[in-house]
C-alpha cells in the first residue's frame, strides 16, 4: 500500500527516515510564541476567475496561452478556484492553527487601465483580509507576485521606467483601501525571477531573453519598490513594510581559486544583485564582470530611493547549486549525483539556508528582521484511501526549520516562517504537475485533502499553544 511507511521509504534516499518526527527539540527557538508559523500562496497560482468582476489580463494570462510555454498547456484560468472558495480556504487555514497567511494582490484585479479602482476586485481582498483578521491570522500581503497587467507590458513592462511609477500608484490605491487589515506589506516577490526569468532567459512571462533587458528590468523593479515604500508608510503607518527576495546558495565544485570565484559570482548574481542595492545603495561591481555591457540606465537619486529603510526582509529559499568555473569569467552548474532531490529536480540542502542567513548578518550591518517567506518542496503526491503521506516533505520541513533555528542561535533576527505552499497550485511554467502544497488539490473536483505534513504542523502548533498556557 502506497501510504505504508515502508513503501514510501523505498522511494527516498537512505538518509531520509519516514519515522523522522516533525516536532523540534526542546531547546529550539521555534517553540517561542513570538515566532510566527504560517503558509503562503500567490494570486495567479490559486485564484482563477481571470475574466470575472472586471479583472484585466495579466502577462501570465498571455504567456500561458502561448503554445509550448507552460507544461501541458496549463493556465491559471481556474487554478484552485480560490476566488470562489476563499471562505473554505480561510477556514482550512484556521483549522490547521496556522498563525500567518502570506497572500498576494492581483494588480489586474483591483485597478483599471486608467488607474481607477475596480471596486469588485478590491472588495474581494477586503472580505478575505477581514475574515483572516477575525480568525486571528496575521496578514502578510505581497503587492506584486509576477502578474503585471498586460496593458503595461504592451508599453514595455518592466523595461519601461514608467511602470515603476504606475506601481507606486497601484501601491497607493491598495494601501489606502486596505489600511488596517494588513500586518505586513511586501512590495515585490522575487525580483530576481521577474527580471532574469522574465526578461533574461524567457522561461517566465513575458518571455523575453536578453541580458541587458534583465538588468534594466531589475533596476525598474527595485525602483518601483523604493517609490512605493513612502506611499505605504503614509497610507498604512501601523503595518510593517518590506520586500521578498529569493536567495540561492552556490558552492564550488573544487577548492581551486577558479571554482571558488565561480561560486562567489553565482551568489553575486543571485543574491547581491538584489540585496546590495536594497541594503548598500549600490549594485555589486562583480556583477558587471560576470555580465559585461549590461549595466542599466540609473538616474540621479535612484539608488537612494531603492535603499529606503526596510522594516523586514522576506527570504525565499529552496536549493543550492554546485558550480565550477566556465573557463572564462563566469560559472556553470555541476549536477551532483547521489543527492536527495525534489520533484523539481532541486537538491535538498538545508545547510544552504543557514549559511546564507548567517552570511547576510555579517555582510549587511543594517540587515532588518527576517521572515522566511517561502520554503518548501514539490513531490508527486497522491491521495490514497483518503490520505496523503508526504513523507519526504515532512523530513524536508523538519531539517529546514532546524537550519532556521541554527541561524537564530547564531544571532540572525528571524521572526517567522511561511511554508510554500498552503495548497497545490499552478506552478508557473510547470503547470499543475508539480505539487508544493501541504494540502492536496484535486483540480477536477477542487477537493482539498489535508496532507500528513499539514497534520504534523498543526500538531506542533497545538503543542506550542498548550505549553504557553501551562
Amino acid at each position: 500500500m502506497a501510504n505504508d511507511a515502508s513503501a514510501v521509504s523505498d522511494a527516498l534516499p537512505p538518509h531520509v527516515s519516514p519515522a523522522d518526527p516533525f516536532t523540534p527539540p526542546a531547546d529550539s527557538a521555534l517553540w517561542r510564541r513570538d515566532f510566527l508559523l504560517g503558509a503562503a500562496t500567490a494570486a495567479y497560482q490559486i485564484e482563477g476567475a481571470v475574466d470575472e468582476d472586471g479583472r484585466l489580463p495579466s502577462i501570465w494570462d498571455t504567456f500561458s496561452a502561448l503554445p509550448g510555454k507552460v507544461l501541458a498547456g496549463d493556465t491559471g484560468a481556474v487554478a484552485c478556484d480560490h476566488y470562489h472558495r476563499w471562505e473554505q480556504d480561510v477556514d482550512m487555514l484556521a483549522g490547521l492553527g496556522l498563525e500567518g497567511y502570506r497572500l498576494s494582490i492581483a494588480w489586474p484585479r483591483v485597478m483599471d487601465e486608467a488607474g481607477s479602482p475596480n471596486r469588485k476586485g478590491l472588495d474581494f481582498y477586503r472580505r478575505l483580509l477581514t475574515r483572516l483578521k477575525e480568525k486571528g491570522i496575521a496578514t502578510f500581503v505581497t503587492l506584486y507576485h509576477w502578474d503585471l497587467p498586460q496593458h503595461l507590458e504592451a508599453r514595455g513592462g518592466w523595461l519601461n521606467r514608467e511602470t515603476a511609477y504606475r506601481f507606486a500608484d497601484y501601491a497607493g490605491l491598495v494601501s489606502r483601501e486596505l489600511s488596517g487589515l494588513v500586518d505586513a506589506w511586501a512590495t515585490l516577490n522575487e525580483p530576481w525571477c521577474s527580471a532574469y526569468l522574465g526578461y533574461g532567459n524567457g522561461h517566465h512571462a513575458p518571455g523575453l531573453a536578453d541580458g541587458r533587458y534583465a538588468t534594466q528590468a531589475m533596476h525598474h523593479l527595485l525602483l518601483a519598490h523604493g517609490l512605493a515604500m513612502p506611499v505605504l508608510r503614509t497610507n498604512d503607518p501601523a503595518s510593517r513594510k518590506g520586500i521578498v527576495a529569493n536567495i540561492g546558495r552556490g558552492t564550488a565544485n573544487s577548492d581551486s581559486a577558479a571554482d571558488r570565484r565561480a561560486a562567489h559570482l553565482f551568489e553575486v548574481q543571485h543574491n547581491a544583485w538584489i540585496l546590495d542595492p536594497l541594503l548598500k545603495g549600490a549594485y555589486p561591481q562583480d556583477l558587471w564582470e560576470l555580465w559585461p555591457g549590461t549595466e542599466p540606465l540609473v538616474l540621479e537619486g535612484d539608488m537612494q530611493t531603492i535603499a529606503a529603510p526596510l522594516d523586514f526582509l522576506g527570504i525565499n529559499y529552496y536549493f543550492r547549486t554546485q558550480v565550477e568555473s566556465d573557463g572564462a569569467h563566469g560559472f556553470r552548474e555541476v549536477l551532483l549525483e547521489g543527492v536527495e532531490r525534489t520533484q523539481m529536480g532541486w537538491e535538498v540542502f538545508p545547510d544552504g539556508l543557514r549559511d546564507l542567513l548567517i552570511g547576510f548578518r555579517h555582510t549587511y550591518a543594517n540587515l532588518p528582521p527576517v521572515y522566511i517567506t517561502e520554503n518548501g518542496m514539490a513531490s508527486d503526491d497522491k491521495v490514497i484511501d483518503g490520505r496523503v503521506d508526504d513523507t519526504q516533505r515532512i523530513a524536508f520541513l523538519k531539517r529546514h526549520l532546524a537550519a532556521v533555528d541554527q541561524a537564530i542561535k547564531a544571532g540572525v533576527d528571524i521572526r517567522g516562517y511561511f511554508l510554500w505552499s498552503l495548497m497545490d497550485n499552478f506552478e508557473w511554467a510547470f503547470g499543475y504537475e508539480r505539487r508544493f502544497g501541504i494540502v492536496h488539490v484535486d483540480y477536477s473536483t477542487q477537493q482539498r485533502t489535508i496532507k500528513r505534513s499539514a497534520e504534523l504542523v498543526a500538531k506542533f502548533l497545538e503543542e506550542r499553544r498548550t505549553k504557553e498556557t501551562t
